[in-house]
């Protein structure tokens, strides 16, 4: 889809559709008044006839109005001025992205970036909305052998305030398509059966992020060469699967030499059973997400990429299959980690912050970042918490959790903070190793993130748990790229810092 960026008084192609806001009681966008006086009133009295209430994300499409040099006029609900926010504005756009694929239109110009929204930054809202027309003609059927009708949608303008260059805007329009293209591509990941998303072809995709490009490394470890390194936590959870285990990295080097790096850590699970503390049947085929994290480092490094950072950034993918076999750990074993130490492991369905661990000790050592975030579908505890609205975000560094959490507001990718208290270390201990790897049935997704905390002593880190935000069930069933969106606008803003 090509994105462009239009001046008010540009002239619109006959085939395009006009995208305009009109609120309750007919309160008219600067763009729908407009229309009305071109048409000497007659959006207005269309209005009137259809009952359009103006709520927010209604869609209302008309076609040839009188006056009009185009062929189809799209009225979306805005909602009461008073409610109008940045969230209004991507449920707007959402809905009538969907209503322009349903009549089948191939261009379209939105006039919803003129919209006056108080302490919004336009050229962010201009990035918000291009990322949202593209996250909204994502499709996944690659597996039907009748394929739904994909996004008919093949070019987007905005027309913007005519105070913006339009070199800014199209600035904001590649960030967007960067963004988008991440997204896409942890979705993408997310949504591939467990049979074909195997750790190996996660480490693949990690290759192919690295072919022609100069700024990039790639290096892939195997079992042979995590069991030589002491990866014991890990290997507890990969030797139980015919699918050979994998620690990829993946350095993108756009700042300065000596620059440390952030590092992205994701748990990459690419099937999660629960090993020999089988999970129940119902919905374990929503178990093929569990890589959700490896796929939104690497969703992340592909937008970075695109976008050419100037920062160095490290993303580590800890990618396995956790699966009941007689080679599989079982619970009340015995395992030492990467760090030296030792883990009984109580659950083995708590297999996530093993592969996690060593990973985190790997990505330390090996990298000496700055900053290390970890990104899991780590506990149904933070789905119970959270649900599927914000990811649980736990560090116990101020700055960092507050730099998270805006970069969430800012990217509408929220995350909430949840603690990390050395209160809670006490539920993780055991009578016969240094840790047990569940701390009970309370403050399951706090113990889970004490758990890794013990192995970031002394190193600037935040834990984000997004098993409730990186994907949807039922009828909707799908990743959703989380949190890809927060965790680039997060180094967005320390490059630029």
């Amino acid at each position: 889809m090509q994105l462009h960026i239009k001046s008010a008084h540009a002239a619109l192609d006959r085939q395009a559709a006009l995208v305009i806001a009109v609120g309750p009681d007919l309160q008219l966008s600067a763009a729908a008044e407009a229309i009305d006086q071109q048409t000497q009133g007659e959006l207005r009295l269309a209005l009137k006839a259809a009952g359009f209430e103006g709520k927010l994300a209604q869609t209302l499409p008309l076609w040839r109005l009188s006056g009009l040099n185009h062929d189809w006029l799209l009225v979306v609900g805005q909602g009461p001025a008073s409610e109008l926010k940045p969230s209004s504005l991507l449920k707007m756009t959402q809905a009538a992205v969907r209503q322009l694929q349903s009549l089948h239109l191939a261009h379209a110009r939105f006039t919803l970036a003129e919209l006056n929204l108080a302490q919004a930054e336009p050229l962010d809202l201009l990035a918000q909305m291009a990322r949202t027309v593209l996250d909204t003609s994502y499709r996944f059927d690659r597996y039907k052998s009748k394929p739904g009708k994909s996004s008919t949608l093949t070019q987007v303008s905005f027309t913007v305030d005519e105070r913006i260059p339009m070199s800014a805007g199209r600035e904001a329009l590649n960030w967007a398509e960067a963004v988008a293209a991440g997204t896409a591509l942890a979705r993408e990941l997310g949504n591939l059966p467990g049979n074909v998303c195997t750790p190996r072809y996660l480490a693949e995709q990690a290759e192919e992020l690295g072919k022609g490009q100069r700024k990039v490394k790639v290096k892939v470890l195997g079992e042979a060469q995590l069991e030589k390194m002491g990866a014991g936590a890990f290997m507890a959870v990969s030797r139980g699967s015919a699918q050979e285990g994998q620690l990829v990295s993946i350095e993108y080097r756009g700042g300065a030499p000596r620059q440390a790096p952030i590092a992205l850590v994701g748990k990459g699970i690419t099937f999660d059973t629960g090993g020999i503390s089988l999970k129940p049947a119902a919905t374990m085929d929503e178990m093929k997400f569990d890589m959700c994290g490896a796929a939104s480092v690497l969703g992340v490094m592909r937008a970075i990429i695109a976008a050419q950072l100037p920062i160095n950034v490290v993303g580590v993918i800890a990618c396995a299959e956790n699966m009941p076999s007689s080679t599989a750990g079982r619970p009340g074993d015995i395992v030492t980690s990467l760090s030296g130490k030792t883990i009984e492991i109580l659950n083995t369905d708590a297999e996530g912050r093993l592969v996690l661990c060593d990973a985190l000790t790997y990505t330390q050592k090996t990298f000496k970042p700055s900053t290390i975030i970890d990104i899991a579908t780590l506990t149904g505890a933070c789905v119970v918490a959270l649900g599927k609205v914000a990811c649980g975000v736990f560090s116990e560094d101020d700055g960092l959790a507050e730099d998270l959490l805006a970069a969430g507001e800012a990217s509408m990718d929220l995350g909430w903070r949840l603690p990390v208290w050395k209160d809670y270390q006490e539920l993780l201990d055991s009578t016969c190793a240094d840790m047990a790897n569940i701390g009970g049935p309370t403050a399951g997704a706090i113990t889970a993130a004490c758990f890794l905390a013990r192995f970031m002593e002394g190193q600037r880190w935040a834990h984000l748990d997004i098993a409730g935000t990186a994907w949807l069930s039922g009828a909707q069933k799908g990743a959703t790229g989380r949190p890809v969106p927060l965790l680039t606008e997060y180094l967005r803003r320390q490059a630029y810092a």
